[in-house]
């Protein structure tokens, strides 16, 4: 029996729980989006497990970003357990500002996090972060507009496709709009997706000496594409959307397409949230006819230890809790298997009731076709896919995301937002020694 009591699971976290008298309260610094929303509502399951309480500061995106590198770069102590991601896990852990995770117990089963997610929670060979989900990046769109449209979405399509499928939906006076794409600036907003998009165009953001190379045909024509795509099919407004704004839409019937983060595909479908739960496809990232480089990322939200705190045990068990086997179980045994946190964990995808979920093939199929170390089509001196795994680039990539986020706002052009972010980065990597 697949589906059984995680409440009664003898693991070591029960194991080891602890009385009220020795009972910490945790404060935990989380991103608001629906998985980790739902995992604070089952937090009862681990303090009646542990004795520990939990304090939850929930956050948008951008904003948990910026106050968890300000307290951990400062050593200012507010969080036990903050939320980070693959960007960060290894430059941090690198800087000892992490905890490593290598000694939770056997029975949590390291091994069974996927190679892809544990390589980018790792230095040197140690786990620093363990991942809640992990996330590519595909095609969701509405298979009965497609239909009524008469186009169709292959399984891999290109960015040619893609354009023909926004055109025929686009039903602006009825507030359809034939795709929806992040245009909110921020370096793991919009530049996760405008990079991906550069990638899938053969263009990169370093040469292998370190220049920058938004200043060439590549971009240029990768961002020309992003610009009239979402400006002629896009909703209005669309340079203030992000994941969750684009997420309502979709779920409000409003986007024939959305290319995003495939951990979306369990909130599309799920009919207590959204309108066309039952008429959602799924279709890997786009890549340009002639580039052999597709436009999927590779993410992973994750809990990590700031060094430092006081309360490094109670995290750990928190951390065991809320990424393990037993935790996915409790979600499919309340809210069902289309539900649990995706991409994290090997053994979920052989299990067979998540094996009938009609998202969960293309989302393993979209997170092994990332690759990491190899993001792009012309040879590149950095690791990361939406990202440069360099400290310099939170900022590179946010400043170049507000000038994007300008461009789909009509207040500069192509050109200008290019050459505005082209001239801030060759001066950023400058004066950081490049």
């Amino acid at each position: 029996m697949y589906l059984k009591n995680a409440l009664c699971a003898a693991t070591a976290l029960t194991l080891i729980s602890t009385t009220g008298a020795f009972a910490e309260t945790l404060t935990i610094a989380t991103v608001n989006n629906g998985d980790m929303i739902r995992m604070q509502g089952l937090t009862d399951d681990f303090t009646a497990k542990t004795g520990h309480t939990v304090e939850w500061v929930t956050l948008e995106e951008n904003v948990l970003r910026q106050r968890v590198t300000q307290d951990i770069a400062a050593k200012g102590g507010q969080f036990d357990i903050m939320t980070i991601g693959m960007y960060e896990t290894p430059i941090w852990a690198a800087n000892e500002w992490l905890v490593s995770l290598e000694d939770l117990p056997a029975s949590y089963d390291k091994d069974d996090i996927l190679p892809a997610m544990r390589a980018g929670l790792s230095h040197s060979g140690n786990l620093y972060a363990a991942p809640f989900y992990g996330e590519s990046s595909m095609i969701m769109y509405r298979t009965d507009l497609m239909e009524k449209a008469g186009v169709s979405m292959p399984d891999a399509p290109t960015w040619s496709d893609v354009e023909a499928a926004a055109k025929a939906m686009t039903d602006k006076d009825n507030e359809i709009y034939g795709v929806c794409l992040r245009g909110k600036a921020g370096w793991g907003e919009n530049m996760a997706f405008i990079t991906t998009v550069a990638n899938s165009f053969g263009a990169r953001w370093f040469d292998e000496n370190w220049k920058p190379q938004l200043d060439t045909p590549e971009w240029k024509e990768a961002v020309s594409f992003y610009n009239n795509l979402l400006t002629s099919y896009g909703p209005p407004g669309a340079s203030t959307n992000g994941f969750n704004e684009n997420l309502a839409l979709f779920q409000q019937g409003k986007c024939g397409m959305w290319i995003d983060a495939t951990v979306a595909a369990s909130f599309v479908t799920n009919p207590n949230d959204s309108t066309v739960a039952d008429k959602v496809g799924f279709a890997l990232a786009p890549n340009k006819e002639g580039v052999d480089k597709r436009a999927n990322w590779l993410w992973a939200w994750a809990l990590a230890i700031p060094a430092g705190t006081q309360k490094e045990a109670a995290a750990k068990q928190f951390i065991e809790w809320a990424t393990s086997k037993d935790y996915i179980e409790l979600v499919a045994s309340k809210e069902g298997w289309a539900n649990v946190p995706p991409g994290a964990r090997t053994s979920l995808y052989e299990n067979p009731e998540y094996q009938k979920v009609p998202f969960a093939k293309m989302t393993l199929e979209s997170i092994n076709a990332a690759n990491p170390d190899s993001p792009t089509v012309q040879p590149v001196p950095y690791v990361g896919i939406q990202y440069v795994a360099i400290p310099e680039w939170a900022g590179i990539g946010t400043a170049a995301g507000q000038e994007f986020s300008a461009m789909v706002a009509g207040q500069q052009s192509v050109d200008e937002a290019l050459a505005k972010a082209q001239a801030n980065t060759a001066e950023e990597m400058e004066a950081a020694g490049y």
